[in-house]
């Protein structure tokens, strides 16, 4: 296992979970993920990408939503956990995220080469 995949999964047992808004997809805007995140996903097309981000989504968010939710990458993991990145419905964890973990992943996105999705 790569050093970064364990980061990465060490990062996401830190993320709190929370249940979002059935059919919300309000936060699958294009975003980018680390190199290793993006390898463990399927591969879309450069027409897929294209056409994503010409309506500011994500090329996995298919018809019944997230079509890669237990592989999606942590800056999705992250939105609604804390104040910097709300969900729009107000949906939330119990705790939001702890601001040291926050950093950490932030931190750990500064590190890695990042890929668009």
């Amino acid at each position: 296992m790569h050093v970064n995949d364990r980061k990465i999964a060490e990062l996401r047992e830190r993320i709190p979970t929370f249940t979002c808004v059935v059919g919300c997809h309000d936060c699958c805007g294009p975003v980018t993920a680390s190199a290793e995140e993006v390898a463990r996903l399927p591969m879309k097309t450069d027409t897929e990408h294209a056409a994503a981000l010409a309506e500011w989504s994500c090329p996995y968010l298919g018809k019944h939503g997230c079509e890669v939710y237990s592989e999606r990458p942590l800056i999705c993991r992250l939105f609604g956990t804390t104040p910097r990145l709300p969900c729009p419905n107000g949906k939330r964890p119990v705790y939001m995220i702890d601001k040291r973990i926050e950093d950490e992943i932030h931190r750990f996105h500064t590190q890695t080469r990042q890929v668009l999705l």
